[in-house]
């Protein structure tokens, strides 16, 4: 978005997956709490706010389903408010953003703010540094063997570099963008 990339790692917002979150919040660099503006703040949004002061991130608030008649971002505010969560017209430091998932609605305005709160936090990388990064899952593909998907936070990972995970130390002999598509660097 406006030459700057971002990586999104989801993790579920139902309550049955809170170690998924505590993961993503690890190696998140900025959090996106995304709270339906139709619904307010349920448990699962309380126990992702705690998630996000314990990793000690800053995080931006998206209202989702804004466009729904019955959304009411004003009475979610106040709820997060209760919560200790003050959003910037609620005269807090947390940016917010009202947006439509169904519709992209509003979603560019969310990249800005992503962006802009990169820049404030100076999330910067150099691309001339051998890779530094996060494995998130690992699987044994039969016909490729051992294949990882990896986050790189720094540096920039090349076809024929020796990756150390661990104690197992292995040449990258594959490497694929998050669409399947063959690339020869991944920053």
């Amino acid at each position: 978005h406006n030459a700057k990339r971002f990586t999104f790692i989801d993790t579920p917002g139902h309550e049955a997956f809170p170690q998924i979150r505590v993961r993503g919040a690890k190696i998140a660099d900025i959090g996106i709490l995304v709270v339906a503006a139709d619904e307010g703040v349920k448990p699962q949004t309380r126990e992702a706010i705690a998630v996000l002061r314990k990793a000690e991130i800053p995080f931006v608030v998206a209202f989702n389903k804004s466009d729904k008649p019955d959304a009411n971002p004003e009475r979610v505010k106040q709820e997060l408010a209760h919560e200790e969560v003050l959003v910037e017209s609620y005269g807090g430091q947390v940016p917010s953003v009202e947006v439509s998932a169904k519709t992209g609605e509003h979603m560019d305005d969310l990249l800005e703010t992503l962006g802009l709160l990169a820049e404030l936090e100076e999330l910067e990388c150099d691309s001339a540094l051998p890779a530094e990064g996060v494995v998130l899952e690992t699987e044994m593909d039969p016909r490729r063997g051992v294949s990882a998907t990896l986050l790189v936070r720094d540096g920039t990972l090349r076809r024929g570099d020796v990756m150390v995970i661990g104690k197992h130390e292995e040449a990258v002999k594959i490497l694929e963008d998050s669409s399947g598509k063959s690339v020869s660097e991944a920053g």
